[in-house]
C-alpha cells in the first residue's frame, strides 16, 4: 500500500508538469482552419484566433510544457507543434497584417523576435527551426513546419503526435510536394523539376535522404519521381510566396465551411535559380518576394 501511495505521488508530481494540450490544439485546429484549393492548402482563421480564449489557453499550456527530458519522436513532435502554435500565435496578436514578415523589420525580422516563452525560456522561430528542429537530423520537418505564409506546406489540420509522427511527416510531405503551385511539378516539354524554394535554402538538410532529387523520387508526385529515375534532371526554383495565408483572404472560402464548386486555385510560374528574375505566383504581387538568404525560413 505504501509503494502504491508512493506511485500515486509521483505521478501526481509527473502530471503537475502541464504539457502541450494537445486535445485542446487538435480542436482549435478543426474550429479555426479550413482545407482550401487554392496554394494556401490550409488556411487559418486569425481573426478567430485572436478572439477566442481557448487559444490563450493553448498558449499557457505550450509556456509551462517542460522540455528538457523529450527525446526522439516526442521532442520532434512537440518543436513541431511549437513552431506551428507560435507562428499563428504572432499573427494573432498582430492581426490584421498581411505577412508574417510584417511583424519584423531588416535590422530585426520576425524570425529574431521573441515568440513565445516555453518552460521559463523566451524562444524565437529561428531559434526553434535552427538549433532544435534541424539538428534532428530528419529533412521531413520542412514538409510540416508552417511560418504563416502561402508557399509553406500547408498547415495541418491535427497535431503531430509521437506515436503517429513518422506517418503523419510521410503524408504532409506528400501533399507539399504533390502541389505543383509550391512544392515539385515537371517543367512542360522539359527535363527540368519546378521545386519549392526550401529545396534551395536547406539543400544541405537533404543530404540524409541521398541529396533533393532523391528526396523527391521517395516523396513527390509520380510524374516527378519518374523523371528523377531516367536522370538528367535540372532543378530550378519557384517563387516564394510570402502573403499570410489568411482564411479571409482566401476567394471562395467563408468561415463556415469549404471551397465553393466554382473556385479555382491560382496558376504558378517557375523561376531559375539563377537568373535572380521575379517570377509570378498566385498571391497579391505587392507580397510576393524573390527568395532570399535570411534567417528563419532559410538556412541563414
Amino acid at each position: 500500500m505504501r509503494y502504491l501511495l508512493l506511485a500515486l505521488g509521483l505521478l501526481a508530481v509527473s502530471s503537475a508538469a502541464t504539457p502541450l494540450d494537445l486535445d485542446l490544439y487538435a480542436q482549435l485546429l478543426e474550429k479555426h482552419t479550413r482545407a482550401v484549393p487554392d496554394i494556401g492548402g490550409t488556411r487559418v482563421d486569425y481573426s478567430a484566433v485572436s478572439r477566442d480564449p481557448a487559444w490563450r489557453r493553448l498558449s499557457e499550456s505550450l509556456e509551462a510544457s517542460e522540455v528538457d527530458d523529450l527525446v526522439g519522436e516526442e521532442k520532434l513532435a512537440f518543436w513541431i507543434n511549437a513552431y506551428n502554435i507560435l507562428a499563428i500565435d504572432l499573427v494573432a496578436r498582430s492581426y490584421p497584417v498581411g505577412s508574417i514578415k510584417e511583424l519584423g523589420s531588416l535590422l530585426r525580422p520576425v524570425w529574431k523576435r521573441k515568440a513565445g516563452t516555453i518552460d521559463g525560456r523566451e524562444v524565437t522561430l529561428d531559434e526553434i527551426e535552427h538549433r532544435i528542429l534541424r539538428p534532428l537530423g530528419d529533412p521531413r520537418i520542412h514538409g510540416a513546419i508552417v511560418c504563416a505564409s502561402l508557399s509553406c506546406p500547408p498547415l495541418r489540420r491535427e497535431p503531430y503526435r509521437a506515436e503517429s509522427l513518422d506517418v503523419q511527416l510521410d503524408d504532409n510531405t506528400r501533399r507539399w510536394l504533390a502541389d505543383p503551385r509550391k512544392g515539385v511539378a515537371v517543367g512542360p516539354g522539359t527535363r527540368t523539376l519546378l521545386v519549392s524554394s526550401i529545396f534551395e535554402w536547406f539543400a544541405e538538410d537533404f543530404e540524409a535522404e541521398g541529396g533533393v532529387l532523391a528526396f523527391i523520387e521517395r516523396f513527390g508526385p509520380d510524374e516527378a519521381r519518374a523523371l528523377v529515375r531516367e536522370g538528367g534532371v535540372r532543378i530550378r526554383h519557384l517563387d516564394y510566396d510570402w502573403s499570410l495565408n489568411d482564411l479571409a483572404a482566401s476567394p471562395g472560402v467563408s468561415r463556415r465551411g469549404g471551397a465553393e464548386m466554382g473556385d479555382r486555385p491560382a496558376g504558378w510560374v517557375p523561376i531559375s535559380a539563377a537568373d535572380g528574375a521575379r517570377g509570378g505566383t498566385s498571391g497579391p504581387a505587392a507580397l510576393v518576394e524573390r527568395r532570399e538568404r535570411r534567417p528563419g525560413r532559410s538556412a541563414g
